[in-house]
């Protein structure tokens, strides 16, 4: 059965009172990855302050939409006809996200398509804090060849039954997630936690200009929270080298349009302990841009500055696998 979780792992004497009381390990399948795209299956295993497993939930959803990849999630438009729309689970899924750190791989992306779709519904997602499986396991130095799900689940003993289905993803999650939960707690580490902050409002429609610089212009179609970045703990490395890694500390800049949404994308980067710049100048690491020809600014600094450029999807790939900053 899906739902037994048989992986256990010695509790730690002293628990650190710092610790969160409940978490919600979560996995959503999606038509996509684009701002646009939608939830079409969502599955929560419900932990206790230790990891133990409390319950378990899962729902297909109704996306109003094509299913997207069916090669990879195998839901099909007849599967989901008959299923629930956003709002029709939207209560029940609040119910076992409350109060609790959502628990995701690559938790950014969980957390973005969320928000997302509670602002369609014109509701807020219960969500304040979350907490990222890849995250933690490089906070932890495990030996991993990468940090894929499959090689986390693997080097837990943890076997996968049926990938990319949103309820045995989240319980192998919740097996991964127990001892790493541990392993932190008997060193005294401090969980790499970040804050959720939700959509006040959310539009489909991509987005464009709708007015003159210089005459109250703003874009429109997207949700760009006010906030200020936490400063990147790890000391700029310096450049990226082609056919190496990315190293934490390193400085990011974005320019030009994205698939993913760049909100996403930087989140992904500082998650990733990257310091994400607004800027281009003679210390930026590298630049991720799908038009490396355009005339933007930052496009030309770096072609004066010899800066690396990648695009965005060799960019995806580089995050899949950053590595550690180096020891002071």
């Amino acid at each position: 059965m899906l739902e037994d979780l048989s992986t256990a792992a010695p509790a730690p004497a002293s628990w650190p009172a710092a610790y969160p009381k409940g978490y919600a390990v979560v996995d959503v399948e999606t038509t996509g990855l684009a701002r646009h795209d939608r939830i079409i299956s969502a599955a929560v295993y419900r932990l206790d302050a230790r990891g133990e497993v409390e319950d378990h939930w899962y729902t297909t959803v109704n996306p109003e939409r094509d299913p997207g990849p069916v090669w990879i999630h195998g839901l099909t438009s007849e599967m989901l006809e008959g299923a629930p729309l956003f709002g029709d689970i939207a209560e029940e899924f609040a119910a076992r996200l409350a109060d609790r750190v959502l628990v995701a791989h690559n938790a950014v992306f969980d957390w973005q398509m969320i928000a997302r779709e509670y602002a369609r519904a014109e509701r807020e997602a219960p969500v304040r804090q979350r907490l990222c499986t890849i995250a933690l396991s490089k906070e932890l130095a495990l030996p991993l060849a990468n940090h894929k799900l499959e090689t986390l689940a693997a080097h837990f003993g943890v076997v996968q039954r049926r990938a990319h289905h949103a309820l045995d993803d989240a319980r192998v999650l919740a097996e991964v997630f127990r001892p790493s939960l541990h392993t932190a707690a008997a060193g005294g580490l401090r969980l790499p936690l970040h804050e959720c902050r939700p959509l006040t409002e959310f539009s489909d429609a991509p987005a464009s200009r709708t007015a003159q610089p210089g005459y109250g212009g703003h874009r429109t179609g997207g949700w760009r929270p006010s906030r200020r970045r936490p400063a990147c703990p790890y000391p700029n490395p310096g450049r990226y080298e082609e056919g190496k890694r990315l190293k934490q500390g390193m400085r990011i800049a974005f320019s030009g349009d994205t698939s993913v949404e760049r909100e996403l994308l930087e989140d992904r980067a500082t998650e990733a302990g990257l310091h994400v710049a607004t800027s281009l100048s003679r210390l930026t690491s590298l630049l991720v841009t799908n038009d490396p020809d355009s005339g933007t600014s930052k496009v030309v600094k770096a072609r004066q500055y010899g800066t690396p450029v990648v695009d965005e999807a060799a960019f995806g790939q580089l995050l899949a696998d950053v590595e550690p900053a180096s020891p002071e």
